[in-house]
């Protein structure tokens, strides 16, 4: 499951690491929800790489009417190229999600303390890119909504001691492996679905007003306001 990211990284860092163009202006997202706008890489038609905006939440291609149907936020690994909502995504709109991290909760329902997941310091890997399919609705009336999930796999060791599930992370040599969807084809990706190294990332406790997808800010981030996940990591 991944239900919260963020993405703080200056433009210019996210444009350079995924060398696309495309979207200019997106402002540090510390806490970026399900349904709000997030920011994908994707090829365009002439295989060059994109920036752009979308809703976090997929919508299939097939839906009457967004409003009666409960968006997709996230796609099992193991299950996508069978499910309808995300079998044809997997085939032919593949994206990468710029993140500078995510996050996840343990304790119980009324003392939830949310914990940041992202690359160790000093790693190779500044962002992360997490595996997304992309799809692109339209509706009778000409109204039009592009919409993506992220897929998940089951989590490594390191993410293990917090939840069972975690983001598909796509390594930088494998960009263009992963955007490729010419073939028409699951299978040149299916290897690439797979849990990161456990060496990769880093975990901390950050404040409980991470909680509320109404909060916003840099301080999200900073020392928890108890010390629940300090007896945790």
């Amino acid at each position: 499951m991944c239900s919260r990211y963020s993405l703080t990284s200056p433009p210019q860092a996210v444009r350079a690491y995924f060398r696309a163009g495309g979207e200019t202006a997106f402002p540090a997202r510390y806490n970026i929800a399900p349904t709000q706008p997030a920011l994908i890489v994707r090829a365009n038609h002439n295989g060059e790489r994109d920036l752009v905006l979308v809703r976090w939440g997929l919508i299939p291609s097939w839906v009457k009417d967004p409003r009666d149907y409960t968006t997709l936020i996230n796609a099992r690994s193991e299950t996508a190229a069978e499910k309808p909502s995300f079998r044809g995504p997997l085939r032919h709109r593949r994206c990468l999600v710029p993140a500078d991290g995510f996050y996840e909760w343990t304790g119980p329902a009324r003392a939830k303390q949310p914990h940041l997941i992202s690359a160790k310091p000093g790693s190779n890997t500044p962002l992360l890119a997490l595996a997304g399919l992309w799809e692109h609705w339209l509706g009778a009336d000409g109204s039009e909504i592009e919409t993506m999930a992220i897929l998940t796999v089951g989590a490594n060791r390191t993410v293990s001691a917090v939840h069972d599930r975690m983001p598909v992370i796509i390594e930088p040599d494998d960009f263009d492996t992963w955007l490729d969807c010419t073939p028409g084809s699951a299978e040149p990706v299916m290897h690439l679905l797979r849990p990161a190294p456990d060496t990769l990332l880093d975990i901390r406790p950050v404040s409980t007003r991470l909680n509320s997808v109404r909060n916003e800010g840099p301080d999200l981030q900073g020392e928890p306001t108890s010390d629940l996940g300090a007896k945790l990591i």
